[in-house]
């Protein structure tokens, strides 16, 4: 029996975890849930995570739940990949930075563009400012490659990255050449490449 279990949905945000899970190369089970039959909102599962959605990563006695927070928390607690920049390193701020800057700027960006409001809010009430600002600020950090960190790899790649490919495969993000090249350097990781044929089996199967 594993330590390591995710409470995941495919295809879902829970796929960011399955594929830092990937990166880790510690072994680990899956809790599967249908979101469509609504398992995501039984007693059982509410008692874990109480907001309804997936991914929890349980570790032993330790439950996280958000999935940038589920990459930062595995790539501090198993270092040896060295997925994270660690405390005492000057790096960790831009580090930390681009792990929350995904969900917190660049998805709800897109999302509000997908499905835009009848009257534009301020730019001020939003908390990523605008989605032009967004997607230059982001361009400009995958730019100079191969990854936000420079050469290292890092949860945040994960993070950025999976959003970017999500967000390139449905067409919400504009085909920029700078994240064409990043997420089709991305693609090429062996890891990603067992996420995605992985929850591909479970939507199949």
């Amino acid at each position: 029996m594993t330590e390591l279990t995710l409470y995941h949905a495919a295809p879902s945000r829970s796929s960011i975890v399955r594929w830092m899970l990937e990166e880790l190369g510690e072994p680990y089970d899956i809790h599967l849930l249908n979101l469509t039959k609504g398992e995501q909102l039984a007693p059982d599962y509410l008692a874990i995570n109480p907001m309804g959605k997936v991914p929890v990563l349980k570790h032993g006695e330790v439950i996280v739940t958000e999935a940038a927070a589920i990459c930062t928390y595995l790539a501090d607690e198993f270092s040896q990949p060295k997925l994270n920049i660690p405390i005492g390193d000057k790096r960790r701020g831009a580090y930390l930075k681009w792990l929350f800057f995904g969900p917190s700027c660049i998805e709800p960006a897109m999302i509000d563009r997908a499905m835009p409001r009848s009257e534009q809010p301020r730019r001020g009430t939003l908390g990523y400012g605008d989605f032009d600002t967004v997607m230059d600020v982001t361009a400009n950090a995958v730019a100079p490659g191969p990854y936000l960190m420079g050469a290292q790899f890092t949860a945040a790649d994960v993070v950025v990255g999976a959003t970017l490919r999500w967000g390139l495969l449905f067409k919400l993000l504009p085909e920029r050449p700078e994240f064409m090249s990043y997420v089709g350097r991305l693609q090429e990781r062996p890891a990603l490449q067992r996420a995605i044929a992985s929850d591909q089996e479970l939507m199949t199967g």
